[in-house]
């Protein structure tokens, strides 16, 4: 079979899939923009994939403007597009799309509705909930406006997929009753981590070398810090841990939040408190095994739909975690189900703290809580039993799906085409941005 999976943001689980369908016997093209600043997965053939696996990076050769809400517009489009004539010249039997923005999502949905194509939507995010979320506290009604766009925008490709693959049963009232989609379509599986690529590592490491770190307790947070990552909250952690000499916050990511709580680190006495960039995934599990407490943050407005990457791939590490989010949100309750660490609800800064401070008091404790988690993800981050999942859903669409779909949908794309001139005014006139 021939399969192209379109992951936009080229995390490590989604290539991991991509790797074991070629090594199936099925022809596998990868696709991934590169322009996105987020922490990158192997994406290169290396020694021993299967000849049937290419990885195909897309750049739009200029920086990616992810916090300019009108160029970012236009990129992702641009980027739906080239996605779009990528599919095309594969002639794909299923195309299975991951972290597009909907804009994107929007260009690949209709290029497979045109072709005939079944598509397999694997729904990471409710994207448009956050962004009428975010664009309506900001903006008002013009920004409720947007997001009632980009609404109607994910309703049509959820509703035109040949499947909707959902990574928690949270998702499906959304879907049935909001969007539309029959159930006998939806399909959940729970987000993992590459078990066999990062695995536990002794805190005297090369990195910890690297970065002086040997003989410091470490509390790490890797990965996006976004607009559902609260940065003040990493912030309080370092002010709260200054008094421990011997203690070091190394945060790895890179962009605006990034920067300024770099910047912000130099106004605490002793700099506990250290920025890096994103590390090559190479060296991740030297990089997480350097840590004696990992943390994740995610703010009270990310609720349900969202679940951190990073917190799956901390689990693989063997380390403690230390949590800051909704306790509806799966991360919370992966935390807690796998006795991995502490889920700590958003607005209680000092428990979180605190859990923190008892981790790095209690080295035990720590160590029994990381091995839980290890525990955890070599029971559940089986890639032969997921990709069996996967095998499944793939092997029940059907190129004579889309003609139905296609037909019962034509009236609500309709609406969106009609739509989007007015939002796009929207969006212009709440940020004043024409370029």
């Amino acid at each position: 079979m021939r399969i192209y999976v379109c992951d936009y943001s080229g995390h490590p689980f989604q290539v991991q899939l991509s790797r074991e369908l070629a090594r199936r016997g099925n022809d596998v093209v990868h696709a991934y923009f590169s322009d996105f600043q987020t922490p990158k997965g192997r994406l290169q053939v290396e020694l021993g994939d299967p000849a049937s696996l290419k990885i195909s990076p897309l750049t739009l050769g200029k920086p990616f403007k992810k916090y300019g809400l009108v160029e970012r517009r236009f990129q992702e489009i641009r980027v739906g597009k080239a996605i779009a004539e990528r599919i095309a010249d594969f002639h794909p039997d299923v195309v299975i799309g991951c972290n597009l923005p909907v804009d994107a999502l929007d260009k690949v949905v209709d290029l497979c509705a045109r072709k005939n194509y079944p598509f397999v939507f694997w729904q990471q995010d409710i994207y448009s909930k956050a962004i009428t979320d975010l664009l309506g506290d900001r903006f008002g009604v013009a920004g409720r406006m947007i997001g009632r766009y980009y609404q109607l925008l994910e309703r049509s490709a959820a509703s035109r997929s040949a499947a909707v693959v959902i990574i928690a049963d949270d998702f499906r009232d959304t879907l049935e009753k909001e969007f539309g989609v029959n159930g006998n379509r939806i399909h959940m599986v729970e987000n993992w981590a590459p078990l066999d690529e990062i695995s536990p590592r002794p805190k005297t490491n090369e990195w910890a070398r690297q970065q002086g770190l040997i003989d410091c307790d470490v509390v790490l947070y890797t990965g996006t810090i976004g607009l559902k990552h609260d940065p003040k909250l990493i912030l309080a952690v370092a002010k709260a841990l200054g008094e421990r000499p011997r203690t070091r916050v190394i945060v790895t990511s890179e962009g605006p939040y990034a920067s300024w709580l770099e910047c912000e680190a130099k106004s605490i006495p002793g700099q506990p408190l250290r920025v890096l960039p994103f590390q090559a995934f190479g060296s991740y599990s030297d990089v997480l095994g350097t840590a004696d407490v990992l943390i994740a943050v995610l703010e009270r407005d990310a609720g349900t739909f969202s679940v951190p990457s990073k917190v799956l791939s901390y689990l693989c590490s063997g380390r403690p975690i230390v949590l800051s989010a909704p306790p509806e949100n799966l991360a919370s309750r992966v935390i807690n189900r796998a006795n991995a660490g502490y889920a700590v609800a958003v607005e209680d800064v000092q428990s979180f703290i605190a859990a923190i401070k008892g981790l790095l008091d209690n080295p035990a404790m720590g160590a029994a809580l990381g091995n839980n988690g290890r525990a955890y993800a070599e029971e559940t981050f089986d890639i032969g039993k997921i990709t069996d999942r996967f095998d499944t859903i793939i092997g029940s669409v059907a190129p004579d799906s889309r003609a139905e779909l296609n037909k019962s949908n034509h009236a609500k794309i309709g609406q969106r085409r009609s739509f989007s001139t007015a939002a796009l005014s929207a969006i212009r006139r709440v940020t004043g941005d024409y370029s």
